[in-house]
Formats: structure tokens, sequence, C-alpha cells
């Protein structure tokens, strides 16, 4: 019987990305499974590219952001599907271990209810993901968000400034609460918990009247201004997905204008995706790693790997995915179910306003 596994990473890029290839590999090397790596996600499989994983291939990625293999934002047809079926035969994959977030492991989840063996292994840097307490990529946007918003802290004092720093965070606002609580940002804004623009321009004006002449104000990228999600273009993505940014601009100008402080924005965009993991980004997705090998020796298919308060485990994908009907189409449509932030994390936040 053939004994080989099938690697690929999907989607937006992140850091720990290597190392849970790193750890895949070695895992499954231990008991004698070859491991094939799929260039750029799942076009790929449908193209059939991939280069083989040994020890040598991933020796020295540990600490490399991004993916050795490439990634990209391919959401396959249903005749596509069947191509990646045919060329997974082709290639005597055993099992497919696909490392992405909720797109890619919706794709996962099609395929698993086709027959197809599949393990998940969740990564966003957004933590958005149902079914685990964190993935990997989370900690190292958070922490570069941290320091930016750090290092904002002492030009917006020396001018008198407002300063609205736009983070990544389409549906769930995790990366903008944390760094925006752990880097002392005085507004903290999350697409769960709407805010008027007079809620927002009262803080920073009850802050001047005590003083204190300049406020941070962290605001994630699908937060809705005035119940208006602020778009780049109309197009939608491979998913069909609308296009967020420009939330920073926007509130920025409106921020001024009702209030007469000057403001400026700052986009963090993708540098909070890129550059070295921190260690528990390693560590996790490591572990993560593997997991995923582990539940492939062992025939445990049709899971996902999970962080499960300490422990590391694996979920049915049917636990973690919804189903919903398309409106345009009247089909069937799978969905990765979102994690969002709960109350009492941004009740938390909310102490610091101000």
């Amino acid at each position: 019987m053939s004994k080989k596994i099938g690697v690929l990473t999907g989607g937006g890029d992140c850091s720990g990305l290597n190392a849970v290839i790193r750890a895949v590999t070695r895992r499954a090397l231990i008991e004698g499974w070859e491991v094939i790596g799929f260039r750029n996600g799942w076009a790929g499989v449908i193209q059939g590219d991939h280069i083989v994983l040994d020890r040598q291939r991933v020796a020295e990625i540990l600490h490399l952001g991004g993916t050795i293999l490439g990634t990209s934002r391919t959401n396959p047809t249903d005749e596509q599907i069947g191509t990646i079926t045919d060329n997974l035969k082709k290639a005597g994959v055993t099992t497919l271990v696909v490392i992405g977030g909720d797109d890619t492991l919706t794709v996962a989840s099609r395929l698993h209810r086709q027959g197809l063996p599949v393990i998940g292994v969740p990564k966003t840097i957004d933590n958005d993901i149902a079914g685990t307490d964190q993935t990997f990529g989370f900690d190292t946007a958070v922490n570069i968000a941290t320091e930016a918003i750090d290092r904002l802290h002492t030009t917006a004092e020396s001018h008198g400034r407002v300063l609205v720093v736009e983070i990544m965070g389409r549906q769930a606002g995790w990366i903008a609460l944390y760094a925006g609580v752990a880097g002392g940002a005085h507004v903290v804004l999350l697409p769960e918990f709407p805010m008027t623009l007079d809620q927002i321009c009262k803080i920073i004006k009850s802050r001047h009247a005590r003083g204190r002449n300049f406020s941070i104000v962290a605001v994630a990228e699908g937060f809705k201004l005035e119940g208006e999600a602020i778009l780049q273009t109309k197009e939608l993505d491979a998913f069909g997905h609308e296009r967020l940014g420009g939330i920073a601009e926007r509130l920025c100008s409106a921020i001024e204008k009702a209030t007469g402080i000057e403001s400026r924005s700052v986009v963090l965009g993708h540098t909070q995706r890129g550059g070295t993991p921190t260690a528990f980004d390693r560590v996790l997705g490591t572990r993560y790693g593997v997991k995923a090998a582990e539940l492939v020796i062992s025939g445990q298919t049709g899971k996902m790997v999970a962080l499960r308060g300490t422990d590391v485990v694996g979920v049915d994908f049917d636990s973690v995915i919804t189903e919903q009907i398309d409106k345009k189409t009247g089909q069937l449509k799978l969905r990765m179910g979102n994690r969002n932030v709960p109350k009492e994390f941004y009740d938390l936040a909310k102490v610091f306003f101000g």
C-alpha cells in the first residue's frame, strides 16, 4: 500500500507555515512515509505541480516567514475538484494535508465529503477559524501591530494628533483587539461591535479636555463606519469576498472634520503577514504539523488539527463546517464557521478607552 502524504498551503501567507511543513515531513519520514508538496495551493494540485519534501528540503526553514511551497487564493470549480482527485491518485497520495484558512479548508471539506482522505491545519492571522482556540500566525501579527502602535505613541504625542491605525481583520477583530490592548490604544474598533462616529469623537474630545492632546485609534479593516463597509474595490475575490481597505483614511477624515483635531492614518497592511515568526507561532505550527502527520499515520482522516486549551487534538471537519443556501443559485454551500471576539473580551478593552 502506498504511504505518501501530500501537503499544500493555500490562501494568504502567514508566519509559521514553514514550521508546519517541516513538522509534517519530519514526523512522517520517521514512520517511513513519503511526503510531497504541491506548489501554490489548490492551483498546484490542479496542475499536478509538486516537489518531494525530504529532510534536506525542509532543513533550516523553521525560522522563515512565508511558505516554501508558495500559495494562491484558488477556488476550484466542481470540474477542477475532479481533476484534483485524479491528480492525487496519479501522484500516489494517500492523504492530503491542507494548511489554510476558512476558504482553503472549506475546499478541503468538499473533498472530504467526496471520500478523499484529508487532514486540515488551520492557518490565519485573523484567528477567526471555528473549532480551535488559536491559529498560528496570529501571535506574530499581534506582535507586529503592537510594536507599530508603540512607535506611534511618541509621534502622536509630539504633534498633538489623532493617529488611526488600520489593522487586518475582515469579520473578526482579534488582531486589533489584542494589539490595541497591548499597545495602549485609546479606542479599539472591531467589526463585531458597532460604534458611531459621535461616540468615537466623544472619547477623543474627553481626552483633550483632560489635557491629553493626542489619541491612538486601532481599527480593524472590517469595521463599518456608520454601517458602511469601506472597500478598496467593488470587485470580489475568488471566494466571493469583498476587498476591504481604506477604513483608516475614511475615519481619519471624519474625526478631523468632527473634532478639529489634526488626524493621520496609518495602514499596516501586509507587514502583519510577513517576516520571522514568533517563538509561539514556531512551536504551535510545529505541534500542528506533528499532530497532522500522526493523524494520517493512524488513519484518522476527515479531521482538522486544533488547539483546545493546552492540548492539540483532531476535531471532525463536520463539526466546524456549516451548510448555507447560496442566495443567488439556491444551491447548498459549505462554509467554515467563524470565531468572533466575545463581548467579555471587548468589555476588557473598553475599560481603557479614553
